[in-house]
C-alpha cells in the first residue's frame, strides 16, 4: 500500500512551481515509490500568488505565513523556495517542527546559515535534501563514475563554467537578488554554489582557492511593484547593486588536481552555459548542461592527437531510464527537479539520505566562503572543513 506524504511548498515564484511539477510527476516516474506526496498548503507573502497557487496546482489551503506550516500536524515534507534571506529562520524552524525539507541553494546568506539549518536538520532526526539539480544528470553522474574507474587516468585538471544572461541587460531591476541583506552574495550563491558542488561531486574535495570577483553592472533601477523573475524596471529610482556579478577562482583540490571555476551572471550572448571539462592523464570528459544528455568523452594511449567521442546517455546511467527508454531520447532540466524529489522522498521513507544533502551545502558553503575571503584579500585561502 502506497502511504501519502502531506507536503507543503514555501516560496511560490519559479522554483516553488517547478518544486510543485516535480511531486506531481512522482507516481508517473516512480510507481513504486512507497510515499506519494499530496499537497497540504502552499504560502506565499505576495497577494493572491497562493490562492492563484493552490486553484491552479491543487493544493488544499493557502496562506501568506509560513508559520502556519510549521505548526500544521498535516504537513510533514516541506520544499522552501523562498528568496534566500528566508532559507535559515524558515529551514531551522520546519526541522524542529519535525518536518523534513527540500531547501534550495544557496541554504542561507553564508556558510554560517547554512550550518545553521543542518544542524537543525541533524539535531532533530529528520531528512533534509538541497537543489543542486545539475548533479543529477545522467550524464554527469556517468562522467563520475568513470573519472572514480580511473577512465581517464589520473585527473589533473578541471575547468567549471557558469555563464549567464539573465541580468545582463542594464534595465534588470533592483530586486533581492542584488542586495546583501536579502540577497547575500550574488552569481557566488546563484550559480557558482552549484559549480562548487559539481566540483566536489566529481573530483572530490576542494582545499584552498583564490579569487576574483567585480561587478560590471553598478546600479540598477528600483521596481515599482511586486516582481517575478528577472523583471525589468525602466526609469526606476536608481539604487546600488551591492553584491558581484563576476567571479573568477583558481582551485586546488586535496587529490592534488588543479581547477578553475568561473560564473558570471551579466554575460551577453550566454544563456546557461553550464559545464565542465575534466581532463586526466589518460583522457578527457566534456559536459555542456545544453546538450545534457552527452558527454564528450576522449580514452585511450594515443595522449596525442586523440580523438574525442560523443556519448549520449541512455538507461545504465543515473536515473535515466525513469524518463526515457533508449539514449538519446532528450530529457529537461524539470527532469532533474523529479529526480530530486524522487530521492527526497526516497530518503524520508527509508531514512536514509539519498541524493545532495545538508552536508552538501556546508561543504559549497565552506567553498564560497574562502571565495569571498580570497576575493578581498587577494591570497590563497584554505577553505576547511565547513
Amino acid at each position: 500500500m502506497v502511504d501519502a506524504l502531506g507536503v507543503a511548498v514555501v516560496g511560490f515564484g519559479w522554483m516553488g512551481r517547478v518544486h510543485t511539477r516535480a511531486y506531481a510527476r512522482l507516481p508517473h516516474h516512480y510507481p513504486g515509490l512507497p510515499l506519494r506526496p499530496r499537497l497540504v498548503t502552499v504560502a506565499e507573502e505576495v497577494p493572491g500568488r497562493a490562492e492563484e497557487a493552490a486553484g491552479r496546482f491543487g493544493f488544499a489551503r493557502s496562506t501568506r505565513d509560513w508559520r502556519e506550516v510549521a505548526a500544521d500536524p498535516r504537513v510533514q515534507a516541506v520544499s522552501i523556495t523562498a528568496p534566500n534571506f528566508l532559507h535559515r529562520e524558515i529551514g531551522v524552524a520546519m526541522a524542529e517542527a519535525g518536518k523534513h525539507i527540500w531547501i534550495e541553494k544557496p541554504v542561507g546568506l553564508t556558510g554560517e546559515d547554512t550550518r545553521a539549518v543542518a544542524d537543525a536538520v541533524a539535531r532533530s532526526g529528520v531528512q533534509g535534501a538541497v537543489g543542486f539539480n545539475y548533479r543529477n544528470a545522467p550524464a554527469v553522474e556517468a562522467a563520475r563514475e568513470l573519472l572514480a574507474s580511473g577512465g581517464i587516468g589520473t585527473v589533473t585538471h578541471v575547468r567549471i563554467r557558469l555563464f549567464s544572461d539573465y541580468a545582463a541587460h542594464p534595465e534588470t531591476a533592483l530586486t533581492w537578488r542584488y542586495e546583501r541583506e536579502r540577497g547575500g552574495s550574488g552569481v557566488l550563491g546563484d550559480l557558482a554554489s552549484h559549480g562548487a558542488d559539481l566540483a566536489r561531486f566529481l573530483l572530490g574535495d576542494i582545499a584552498s582557492v583564490t579569487a576574483d570577483t567585480a561587478v560590471f553592472v553598478p546600479e540598477r533601477a528600483r521596481p515599482a511593484g511586486v516582481t517575478a523573475g528577472h523583471a525589468r524596471a525602466p526609469g526606476g529610482e536608481p539604487g546600488r547593486v551591492e553584491n558581484e556579478d563576476y567571479a573568477g577562482c583558481l582551485l586546488r583540490f586535496a587529490s592534488g588536481a588543479r581547477g578553475v571555476l568561473e560564473a558570471c551572471r551579466v554575460s551577453v550572448g550566454e544563456q546557461n552555459n553550464y559545464g565542465f571539462e575534466v581532463h586526466g592523464t589518460r583522457g578527457a570528459v566534456f559536459w555542456d548542461f545544453r546538450r545534457m544528455n552527452e558527454l564528450g568523452v576522449s580514452r585511450g594511449t594515443a595522449y596525442q592527437d586523440q580523438p574525442v567521442s560523443t556519448v549520449h546517455v541512455g538507461p545504465g546511467a543515473g536515473e535515466y531510464a525513469a524518463f526515457q527508454p533508449g539514449a538519446a531520447n532528450a530529457m529537461g532540466f524539470d527532469d532533474l527537479k523529479v529526480i530530486e524529489a524522487y530521492r527526497f522522498l526516497r530518503s524520508v521513507a527509508e531514512g536514509t539520505p539519498y541524493g545532495a544533502t545538508l552536508r552538501d551545502a556546508v561543504c559549497s558553503a565552506a567553498v564560497l566562503d574562502a571565495i569571498t575571503r580570497s576575493a578581498r584579500s587577494g591570497s590563497w585561502v584554505d577553505v576547511g572543513a565547513g
